[in-house]
């Protein structure tokens, strides 16, 4: 048998602590939570540190926010266009940090279009998100 192979990614759970969750929608029209995959050259970085880039890279540097543990672990698949150029199932395995922003102006990077705060107590992620993604966020609003 075939062992499967995953991206991995780390994911942010981002409240500021009025009750609301950051959320973001990418340029292919997917709803996500901030973070991203790791690099080759991430293998020996410590996650935190990746969690930085990735925090940097998609809501710009001028965001503060405090880092804690990983709450959620998610196994995440979806189409995107490979290396080949042809669509093709990619299955990402993601660790979900919660953290506390602590201010600072959002500023989307390239790969983000669109960045909202939902109402944890009101929101419907089945209306936004799909996949690993939904079940991850679900599993997250049902521990906090």
């Amino acid at each position: 048998m075939d062992k499967d192979l995953y991206n991995i990614a780390v994911k942010v759970f981002l409240e500021d602590g009025k009750g609301n969750l950051l959320i973001t929608k990418d340029r292919f029209g997917d709803f996500d939570l901030p973070g991203g995959r790791l690099l080759p050259d991430d293998f020996s970085v410590p996650l935190e540190q990746v969690v930085e880039r990735k925090v940097r890279e998609e809501l710009g540097s001028s965001i503060h926010y405090t880092l804690g543990e990983p709450v959620v672990f998610m196994r995440h698949e979806r189409d995107e266009i490979l290396a080949d150029a042809k669509k093709g199932k990619r299955r990402i395995f993601a660790i979900g940090y919660k953290a506390l922003y602590q201010g600072g102006d959002i500023a989307l990077g390239k790969n983000h279009e669109l960045h909202e705060w939902v109402q944890l107590k009101t929101f419907k992620p089945e209306t936004y998100f799909t996949g690993g993604w939904l079940l991850g966020v679900k599993e997250y609003m049902e521990k906090r």
